[in-house]
């Protein structure tokens, strides 16, 4: 502690060491420089992440503007940006597309006297098939009845004189159906697919509610185009 007479003698200021405020009549020491912090790593296997602790700011990314850049002065951008203000090129360049698209052939179908080309993997209309002697193919195993995720299938079955199963009642309701195509691939014999028909929208619901008869009398119908949509995908099934 050091005193001092001033000309006010009843005023002692008194020093303190190390006092950075300033309000006494010594100036404040000088203070040691700041100890520098590294900057927060954390280990490989540390459960924090660096940025947790020590995030980045807005100083420590570089920011590059694609949409707000400013237009550029060179002369032959100038002249560019007064030709389509004075020209209107913008708009010439769009009839100058149109125009080009009148000699074209249009790329519409008359529908439905034209159709577009289906994919062999096209999950339409379902149908059951027979054997080329005529034989359902259908063995009421009732693995496509299990793996429906709607249950939309309904299978009842029983056993014939020689033994073999078959179905007396094959029932799907195609208002549930969401043709996913599991019971296609869930059956043994090929016998339940999904054919190319999409057209088989109905006005009421009880035609879409459909029997054994009805899918095998689609699947006589669809049968060339099935066989051709099974050969050219069954590399991949």
């Amino acid at each position: 502690m050091l005193r001092r007479i001033t000309k006010n003698w009843w005023r002692v200021p008194i020093r303190h060491c190390g006092n950075p405020a300033g309000d006494c009549d010594y100036a404040p020491c000088p203070q040691p420089p700041p100890t520098p912090v590294p900057p927060y790593i954390a280990p490989c296997n540390s459960p924090v992440p660096p940025y947790y602790c020590c995030p980045r700011t807005k100083y420590d990314v570089n920011f590059i503007y694609i949409n707000d850049q400013p237009p550029k002065t060179k002369l032959g951008d100038v002249v560019d940006r007064m030709a389509n203000a004075v020209f209107w090129l913008e708009i010439a360049r769009g009839f100058a597309v149109t125009l080009g698209h009148i000699f074209k052939e249009p790329a519409t179908i008359n529908y439905p006297f034209e159709k577009g080309p289906l994919s062999p993997r096209f999950r339409g209309e379902h149908a059951l098939r027979r054997y080329p002697s005529g034989e359902e193919r259908c063995i009421a195993c009732k693995l496509c009845e299990a793996i429906c995720p709607a249950q939309a299938i309904t299978i009842e079955a029983e056993e014939r004189a020689d033994g073999s199963r078959r179905a007396v009642r094959y029932d799907i309701d195609m208002s549930k159906c969401i043709f996913c195509g599991y019971c296609q691939e869930a059956c043994p014999v090929d016998a339940i697919v999904e054919g190319p028909n999409f057209e088989n929208c109905t006005e009421t619901h009880e035609e879409l509610l459909y029997n054994k008869e009805k899918l095998l009398s689609i699947g006589d119908r669809w049968e060339p185009e099935i066989v051709s949509n099974l050969s050219d995908n069954h590399l991949y099934r």
